[in-house]
């Protein structure tokens, strides 16, 4: 057996050090848009494959027998190559991945298909927004120029975002319900845009966001084709068994 977990979240963190402790041969893989990923107690890479085809001979040249795809619920591209490269190289795969987070009582959301859709519904009068999606996508949000926006990221952009009113927070989860609270009253936030990641590492700024009754656009999460799906470690190790 020889395991390869695509990474990224603390799912596979955890995933990593099951595997670790039972001594279970495994790699694992960042994509690299983090400046400083946590360590793991396996050997790790950094970078991407180069495609379909490149994760596929990566995987044949390392002898992969079982591939984990436990990389973040919007790495859409990364998730479909690996479904594509393992069916090549006719090896198992299964994603980790999270329960996407469902709306409870009090909760004022707004369901969107994608980033194109959250930024047209911000389209009104100017307003502070919490915009918690990373920094891939910023650069759609300059068509609502109006708004101020607090951005929460894992590392400072190498250039200021193309939004001429905001202001940077440098900060890594998991987030507390205290802290959220703290961060949306000091901003005056009166709208929340986030990405459906689930987990309990951010879930905190939905419950912030509930008790304070403010509105949130959340982003739904890409259609993948079919796959398999495993929620917690323990499944993915009943599966390697």
């Amino acid at each position: 057996m020889n395991v390869l977990i695509l990474g990224g979240t603390t799912e596979a963190s955890a995933l990593a050090h099951a595997l670790a402790e039972r001594s279970v041969p495994a790699l694992f893989s960042y994509a690299g848009r983090v400046a400083a990923p946590k360590s793991q107690p396996l050997p790790t890479r950094v970078g991407g494959f180069g495609g379909v085809e490149g994760l596929a001979a990566f995987l044949a040249d390392n002898r992969i027998t079982h591939l984990v795809d436990a990389t973040h619920p919007f790495a859409e591209r990364m998730s479909r190559n690996a479904i594509l490269a393992a069916q090549q190289n006719r090896i198992p795969c299964l994603a980790l991945t999270r329960p996407p987070w469902v709306p409870q009582a009090g909760d004022r959301w707004q369901r969107v298909a994608g980033i194109e859709a959250a930024v047209d519904a911000l389209a009104g009068p100017p307003e502070r927004i919490l915009l918690a999606i990373g920094r891939q996508h910023l650069t759609a949000f300059a068509a609502r120029p109006q708004h101020h926006y607090l951005l929460r990221l894992v590392d400072r952009p190498e250039a200021p975002p193309p939004l001429p009113h905001h202001h940077v927070v440098i900060d890594r989860g998991p987030f507390t319900l205290a802290g959220d609270l703290s961060l949306l009253r000091e901003h005056g936030i009166q709208c929340l845009v986030c990405k459906n990641s689930g987990g309990d590492g951010a879930v905190s700024k939905l419950t912030a966001a509930r008790q304070l009754g403010l509105p949130v656009v959340m982003i739904e999460r890409p259609a993948l084709p079919e796959r398999r799906e495993a929620h917690c470690v323990e499944d993915i190790l009943a599966w390697l068994a």
